[in-house]
């Protein structure tokens, strides 16, 4: 473990804060920087703190910027975890949420072996269920758009006779009831 690196990434949109830790238990752990969250920074990041030899962990934790991250450092040759943030143990009364302190805990926690990882989706994967959860709320925000588009014509007394329209509707325009 002496040529062990624990890195955690705190990652957002834009940036990254970086935290590393020693791999020998009771090492250093220290905030290193915060870097842009560009392709050609982490391989610059990677490169540096490789550099002697060195085997490098990553973790970060699971949100909206997917699992490009993983895929880079993993294609780099780099161990990376990729954890759920309602798996992270925190201490009672630790309510104080920075970027820095967040990366600092991830490698802290990863070095001592206390992250659940999540599995992680290769590309296709990933993007089939973007596109799942896409259409999902394309319907979802259809079918509330006719709600509120059917009960605005029903206030101004008017009644949608479309093809949506129920069974007894349809009866009531054709004058049949």
């Amino acid at each position: 473990m002496q040529d062990s690196m624990f890195i955690g990434l705190d990652v957002h949109k834009a940036t990254i804060s970086v935290a590393v830790a020693a791999g020998e238990r009771g090492g250093e752990v220290r905030h290193w920087g915060t870097i842009p969250n560009r392709a050609e920074t982490i391989r610059k990041l990677a490169a540096k703190l490789g550099g002697e030899g060195r085997h490098l962990h990553f973790c970060y934790e699971a949100g909206p910027c997917g699992y490009g991250l993983h895929r880079q450092l993993t294609e780099m040759g780099h161990d990376c975890t990729v954890v759920a943030p309602s798996l992270i143990p925190v201490k009672a009364g630790d309510r104080v949420k920075t970027d820095r302190r967040d990366a600092v805990m991830l490698a802290k926690l990863h070095r001592a072996g206390e992250l659940t990882a999540v599995w992680v989706p290769d590309a296709a994967h990933e993007a089939m269920r973007d596109l799942v959860r896409a259409r999902a709320t394309a319907m979802r925000v259809t079918s509330k758009a006719r709600q509120h588009l059917q009960g605005f014509l029903l206030r101004h007394g008017r009644i949608y006779p479309g093809v949506r329209a129920g069974p007894r509707q349809r009866q009531i325009l054709r004058g049949r009831i």
